[in-house]
This record gives structure tokens, C-alpha cells and sequence, in this order.
């Protein structure tokens, strides 16, 4: 996956298009993210010993990959991958070259 957690994002297409934050959590099976700030759900939460009140809790819910772009910089790219010459496996970003690791 060329997303991981820890990377700041732009959503590209949905109902949060143009936001941006920071992956909080990667699900690798499912090929989906959970990014702060983006894509928020309302949870009706029953009372409970931690939470006595209930109610409705505000919480972000996951986010397909397909519809999400790494930010190198100030500007959302595409990545790829290149070999340095110690061996190394990085992230490089399609619009400028630069390492993204």
C-alpha cells in the first residue's frame, strides 16, 4: 500500500472532496484508511460505566484508498518507487521526483 499511517492525504472525490488530514489508521485487507478530520459519522452510543451519558458521538469513519492522494509538499501526487543505490526501497512523488520517506 503507498499509504501509510502518519501521511498527510487530500480526499479527491465524495462528499469531503478538497479536505485534507493525517492517516490516523491503515486497514490493509480492506485497501481502506481512517484519515482525521475527513469522512465524520454520527454513532448513537448506548450508556455505558465509561460513557454514562450515551448519546451521539461524532467519530471518523474509513476511507477507500481509491479516492485519497499522498501530499508531497504542498500538492497531491502520485507515487512511486525507486531503488537507491545503498538498496534502499523509497517512496518518490511522480509530480517532482523528490523522496516522499
Amino acid at each position: 500500500m503507498k499509504i501509510k499511517k502518519g501521511d498527510i492525504v487530500k480526499v479527491i472525490t465524495g462528499s469531503d472532496s478538497g479536505k485534507q488530514g493525517r492517516v490516523i489508521k491503515v486497514f490493509l485487507d480492506k485497501d481502506r484508511v481512517v484519515v482525521e478530520g475527513v469522512n465524520i459519522v454520527k454513532k448513537h452510543a448506548r450508556p455505558t460505566q465509561d460513557n454514562p451519558q450515551g448519546g451521539i458521538i461524532e467519530k471518523e469513519a474509513s476511507i477507500h484508498i481509491s479516492n485519497l492522494m499522498l501530499v508531497a509538499g504542498d500538492s497531491p501526487t502520485r507515487v512511486g518507487y525507486k531503488t537507491l543505490d545503498d538498496g534502499r526501497k523509497v517512496k518518490i512523488a511522480k509530480s517532482t521526483g523528490e523522496v516522499i520517506n
